[in-house]
């Protein structure tokens, strides 16, 4: 039987192939927080990278507490330990509050937690998430997601905005500024995990766009259409179009407007040019047109994402 006290008690679900990172940032917000009775839960002693870690209670202790976190799965092409993901979907069946942190996501979904419902991961493995668990509706651009009892945070320090966010739900704004400030870190990020995206370029030369990509990157300022596209890779629009979904998941004018979003965002981290100069130089004509499309992909204005990343 829960007591009141295990409603305020976090565990943190270690086993073998967790990653340190996440784990240790739980710890952080958590373990060093006088209102929350933390411990560790695992089955034996857990080899966290070059760590050892001696857990204080069994994986059974995670259906007393009433916050669960599970840390970052260092290989989402494994399935967790059985009897992780049994534990797991135990304490949540007994009421506890499960947040998974990165890569956790695996876990909770494993459990079947995450069936219907909206949740996120690391920006690299959302779409092994969303193909591994077609019933998870995955979005790969926010920083985390909060379900009420299931939790997820997307890739390495957003594991620290969902710790926040916990710290803030359960005891409010003012507590949650007083832990950031102690681990030197902003109380809340704008944006999603959108900002910090590669975009992946196919690399095989024999590819049929490995010609084309390069030079469309070198003519960003200029309008390009995509029968412009079709002209220069020499094939027809739908051939194009063909290429372009299987090599990068989107269409060739999808793939084109990101690619300004993301000289935009070089040219704001490295330069002192204005928001118009920056516009012109990438193709988007106008600072508004830049402002309008760089906030709905990147999830703040172009001057918020400078002041960040020159900060």
């Amino acid at each position: 039987m829960r007591t009141l006290s295990d409603m305020h008690a976090v565990a943190l679900a270690a086993t073998d192939g967790m990653l340190s990172f996440e784990l240790t940032i739980a710890a952080e917000v958590f373990g060093e927080d006088p209102r929350y009775g933390f411990s560790v839960c695992g089955s034996a002693p857990v080899r966290v990278g070059r760590f050892l870690l001696e857990p204080d209670h069994g994986l059974e202790r995670l259906a007393r507490a009433g916050t669960v976190i599970v840390p970052g799965w260092a290989d989402v092409d494994a399935d967790p330990p059985a009897d992780l993901v049994e534990a797991v979907r135990a304490a949540h069946a007994a009421g506890a509050r499960v947040a998974s942190l990165c890569t956790g996501a695996f876990v909770l979904a494993a459990a079947g937690l995450l069936d219907g419902l909206r949740a996120t991961t690391h920006w690299a493995h959302t779409e092994v998430l969303a193909a591994r668990f077609p019933r998870v509706t995955v979005d790969a651009d926010v920083l985390y997601v909060d379900n009420g009892s299931v939790l997820t945070s997307a890739g390495k320090a957003a594991a620290m905005d969902l710790c926040l966010h916990l710290v803030r739900a359960d005891h409010g704004p003012a507590a949650a500024n007083a832990v950031a400030r102690r681990l030197v870190v902003p109380p809340h990020r704008a944006g999603g995990q959108a900002q910090y995206v590669s975009t992946p370029i196919p690399a095989r030369d024999d590819h049929p766009l490995a010609a084309l990509l390069p030079w469309i990157t070198a003519r960003l300022d200029q309008p390009l259409t995509v029968e412009d596209l079709a002209r220069q890779a020499k094939v027809s629009t739908r051939h194009l179009t063909r290429h372009f979904h299987a090599a990068t998941g989107t269409t060739p004018l999808r793939w084109l407007l990101v690619q300004r979003i993301r000289r935009a965002q070089e040219l704001l981290e490295k330069t002192d040019s204005g928001v118009d100069t920056i516009a012109a130089a990438v193709g988007m004509g106008t600072a508004t047109t830049l402002r309008r499309h760089f906030n709905r992909t990147v999830g703040v204005p172009p001057d918020t994402y400078r002041r960040t990343f020159r900060g």
